[in-house]
């Protein structure tokens, strides 16, 4: 084939032009064009910076699974103050297989069970937290995205020394249980295992001493991640009756949570309460104290932060652009040839006739209306 030459190349490409240029002279513009022009370019200005606030913005998306993870250890981290002295209570986990786990990793730490002034105003804040996390799961979200960001979600420390005695115990640590159902108890007496099962000493405790009234700093599941506020925090129980048992039914659910912060393996869990009170002359057997009786769900749910991609970003703005762009001009031609319309029809404004035209007119209808000369009445000669 022969080589095409620059201007055959050229002038092939002109051909192909699908956006023909036309002269000045010919584009005619008018003031309602410009109105219509200046409301398109404040719109698509607009709705482009709505849309480059939406490509900045994250969401979350949820994905299950089955969880196929049988062997590993599930740790359990614990942050509950009883108002009973230390020696007095102890805390162990016993599982469904019959596997007890002793309170080694907790520690005992004698406290004030009152709060100061700094502390309850912590508490009512994150009560306030969990009652909005009831009713907007959504918000939820918002903490998966803020983690590290936000304060601490640990009780604050008591600002000044109190003289007042230690009346509470403050039970706080983590543990690793097996990944089966199982049952966190704190009651009256430090545990014993035998080969029968496990027994707590409480013979040597006088039962006026008995208050299981608490509260819940901290319980949560799996590793823990600052800034997330689980279900029990800030829980307060308070009772006046010595034989009570608290109980808090847990379904606990494997996590897993992919953000541009952090990557983690944590727990999420809900949560059903129930209290009575110890008779047995009524029929209303227990032990007193606090029982925490959780189970895994064999489903595994994956958090992943999500962003839009610029791609997705340049298509959605090219579509805003042009899409308002062709609207407006359909619009616009669609109100101008409705005013032409009736303009036309009313004579109204351009369409109004002119004196020149108005007199010319009624000349021809003047014409139009004399009498035509009969041949009669033409003169002989």
């Amino acid at each position: 084939m022969r080589r095409l030459s620059r201007r055959q190349a050229l002038s092939l490409v002109r051909e192909l032009d699908a956006f023909p240029k036309v002269s000045d002279s010919y584009v005619e513009t008018s003031a309602s064009g410009g109105t219509v022009s200046l409301i398109a370019f404040g719109a698509m200005a607009l709705l482009a910076i709505f849309e480059f606030f939406v490509y900045r913005d994250t969401w979350m998306k949820y994905e299950y699974e089955v969880d196929k993870d049988f062997s590993s250890k599930l740790r359990i981290n614990i942050d509950i103050t009883v108002a009973m002295q230390c020696q007095h209570i102890g805390a162990d986990i016993l599982d469904l297989a019959e596997t007890m786990i002793t309170s080694s990793g907790l520690q005992y730490e004698p406290v004030i069970f009152e709060l100061t002034a700094q502390q309850r105003l912590w508490q009512r804040t994150l009560i306030l937290i969990q009652n909005r996390l009831r009713e907007e799961h959504a918000l939820q979200e918002v903490l998966y995205k803020s983690l590290l960001k936000g304060g601490p979600t640990a009780l604050p420390p008591r600002e000044d020394a109190s003289i007042e005695p230690f009346n509470a115990c403050r039970v706080n640590g983590h543990v690793y249980v097996n990944k089966v159902a199982g049952n966190l108890h704190i009651t009256v007496g430090k545990p014993i295992h035998h080969p029968q099962g496990h027994a707590h000493i409480a013979a040597f405790v006088s039962h006026k001493t008995y208050n299981f009234s608490h509260r819940m700093d901290h319980l949560s599941f799996g590793e823990e991640i600052p800034g997330i506020i689980n279900p029990l925090d800030g829980t307060e129980k308070i009772t006046f009756n010595n034989n009570q048992m608290f109980q808090y039914f847990i379904t606990v659910v494997p996590t897993r949570l992919n953000t541009y912060k952090i990557s983690a393996d944590t727990h999420q869990f809900s949560v059903t309460e129930r209290e009575r009170a110890i008779n047995h002359a009524a029929g209303s057997h227990g032990v007193s104290g606090i029982f925490v009786k959780y189970d895994t769900c064999a489903l595994m749910v994956t958090v992943s932060e999500q962003h839009m991609p610029l791609w997705q970003f340049l298509v959605r703005l090219c579509g805003i652009i042009g899409g308002i762009f062709s609207t407006t001009g359909m619009l616009h031609g669609l109100v101008g040839f409705c005013f032409d319309l009736i303009g036309c029809r009313l004579k109204l404004g351009v369409y109004r006739p002119r004196e020149d035209e108005q007199l010319h007119d009624q000349m021809n209808n003047l014409n139009n209306h004399q009498t035509p000369l009969l041949a009669d009445d033409v003169p002989q000669e």
